[in-house]
């Protein structure tokens, strides 16, 4: 089974509602299985434009896990402290 991939792109523009998010999404990741791989840290454009200041990914074991996560209660609750805060833009990718 090919296991499932969340990759983010972030634009924060209220660093303690963002925080909030990340400690209660962290749960629900975890709850599903998933394991950040990248969050955060240092990147390095390789060709063309990339306008944003943060990005996530996180490991799932499968996409099922990882669309299952999203679309959970706990995520979305933890989702509703980051809406109109951040410029969010995810997608889930099946990977290796």
């Amino acid at each position: 089974m090919s296991k499932g991939y969340w990759i983010a792109k972030v634009n924060i523009s209220d660093s303690d509602a963002f925080k909030e998010y990340a400690s209660r999404a962290k749960l629900a990741i975890e709850k599903y299985g998933g394991k950040y791989i990248a969050r955060g840290g240092k990147f390095y454009i390789l060709e063309g434009e990339h306008n944003y200041e943060r990005n996530v990914v996180v490991e799932f074991n499968s996409v099922k896990k990882a669309q299952e996560c999203f679309n959970s209660k706990e995520y979305q609750q933890a989702k509703s402290y980051r809406n109109g805060k951040a410029d969010f833009n995810a997608i889930v990718i099946e990977g290796y």
